[in-house]
């Protein structure tokens, strides 16, 4: 199978290591109504059409106990870190005691049928496996076996079931059950939705990245170089292949064999992508981060838009109440209108978010414009401050241009005030160590760390990045199923 080396970076800080991310709140931790509640043990169950009757939903309960196991973490009141960590551990007890032991691998199955309302070919019968939930489950028992609340057996026992999860992860797709695969291409893949036969599933991106999370924790906590090497090489699918997740200048593609555009899973791909790049320290994937930013930015942000004096151009459009895209109306554009202003003012906006087949927009509320539009357009109309930063660790190298091309630099407030600006321009092209990108003032910029120009930011437009896509033999839209002959039961990395 194809690896491109990608080290594993395992000296992160707390907060960057997987799941840190995703606490359970406290007003969460022992939801009793709805379709996932608890059941008389604390067990997280999945109760169809709100019924009586629960069944296990692995990756909704290794998901639940890992953000316990974060607010445990991060909790100062005893009875509140006791309850998370109780929590935690029965979602880990009960998929031990109901693993299903096959092919020298634990798995954890699904005890509802389910069929994908969208996905044609996902359908599955009682009992079901997935590779992001025996991906995840590795998470959860390694962290749990890193805890010093529990005793040293409880560890032991907890790492002991680690392992069952990852043995699962090397076996191929010869057998019963299945969740990895290798492509015609030589690229290996963890399927969320395994397919009916060897070599056929989803592809889907979100799960394979996810049941890497689990690979990365496995690895760290034990040194375990297979699962190091499992890992380079699932990083190195993804990475191949991202030009096919990307839908630019849109919502991302939720999996390979469908290519939907996934509204609601474009924000994790960043975050995972985000990930990615901590965990092995590739520039890589921070410029994978920087381009689904551009595609499709998170439309949670909202503040002061400032006008340039003259004629802008305003557009109400086809959208939700709040003004989030809605599917079947399509951003579809209703009115438009110019005004013009004689000297620089500003509105507050509620959101910053692309409009379907344009750019990005924000949504003024307040004023006599409430309910328009206005494009983003430095440095006629754009929203001040520091919005949606992306921190890089390793810092990325990006490059100012030779032939003395001048390049402006700002010290920027919190608010959008420029502190300071500076024009500088270079002989030859000079790189310099930047610690993140963000959205400033309305474009993207990176922030400087080194030399004469720490502290200020360059818009990404003035300067180059220290990586390129990806480039290698041309990109299937299929992933046809690999040649069974010779293949290995178990991955040998």
């Amino acid at each position: 199978m194809n690896r491109t080396g990608y080290p594993l970076v395992t000296d992160l800080p707390e907060a960057m290591l997987p799941w840190r991310d995703r606490p359970t709140r406290w007003e969460n931790v022992s939801p009793s109504t709805g379709p996932y509640r608890l059941n008389a043990e604390g067990e997280y169950l999945y109760y169809p059409d709100g019924g009586s009757v629960g069944y296990d939903h692995p990756v909704g309960q290794i998901q639940f106990g890992l953000g316990c196991i974060a607010s445990y973490r991060t909790e100062t009141d005893p009875a509140r870190r006791d309850l998370f960590l109780a929590r935690a551990r029965a979602q880990a007890e009960r998929l031990i005691d109901r693993h299903t032991e096959a092919r020298g691998g634990w798995w954890f199955g699904y005890g509802f049928p389910f069929t994908h309302a969208v996905h044609s070919g996902v359908s599955y019968q009682a009992p079901w496996y997935s590779g992001m939930a025996q991906g995840e489950a590795l998470s959860l028992f390694v962290q749990l076996s890193e805890l010093d609340a529990l005793t040293s057996v409880e560890r032991a026992g907890y790492l002991a079931a680690a392992g069952g999860a990852f043995a699962s992860l090397q076996l191929v797709d010869d057998g019963e059950p299945w969740v990895t695969n290798i492509d015609a291409s030589g690229y290996l893949w963890i399927q969320e939705y395994p397919g009916a036969t060897p070599g056929t599933g989803d592809y889907t991106y979100n799960g394979a990245i996810f049941a890497m999370l689990g690979l990365y924790d496995y690895a760290r906590a034990t040194g375990n170089q297979a699962a190091a090497d499992l890992y380079d090489a699932c990083a190195t699918a993804i990475a191949r292949y991202f030009p096919l997740l990307r839908n630019e200048r849109w919502h991302s593609f939720y999996c390979q064999t469908h290519r939907i555009p996934a509204p609601t899973y474009h924000q994790h791909h960043i975050n995972l992508f985000r990930q990615l790049h901590w965990q092995t320290g590739s520039p890589d994937f921070a410029e994978h981060v920087d381009r689904l930013v551009d595609d499709y930015p998170a439309p949670g942000v909202s503040g002061t838009v400032r006008f340039e004096a003259g004629a802008h151009t305003l557009y109400r459009f086809d959208t939700a109440a709040s003004g989030a895209w809605a599917s079947g109306k399509d951003d579809a554009q209703l009115e438009q209108r110019t005004v013009a202003f004689a000297k620089a003012t500003q509105a507050p906006a509620s959101m910053r978010r692309r409009i379907q087949g344009r750019g990005i927009y924000y949504l003024i509320s307040a004023g006599a414009y409430t309910g328009w539009w206005v494009g983003e357009s430095w440095s006629r109309a754009y929203l001040r401050g520091i919005h949606l930063a992306t921190p890089y660790r390793p810092d990325r190298t990006i490059t100012f241009p030779g032939e003395s091309v001048a390049v402006e630099a700002y010290q920027i407030a919190v608010d959008g005030t420029v502190i300071s600006a500076r024009t500088v321009a270079y002989a030859t092209p000079t790189p310099a160590l930047a610690d993140r990108r963000a959205i400033v003032n309305g474009r993207p910029c990176f922030q400087i760390v080194e030399g004469e120009l720490a502290g200020y930011w360059v818009p990404a437009s003035s300067v180059t990045a220290d990586t390129e896509p990806a480039v290698g033999e041309p990109l299937p839209l299929n992933f046809p199923a690999p040649s069974r002959s010779g293949a290995p039961s178990r991955l040998e990395i």
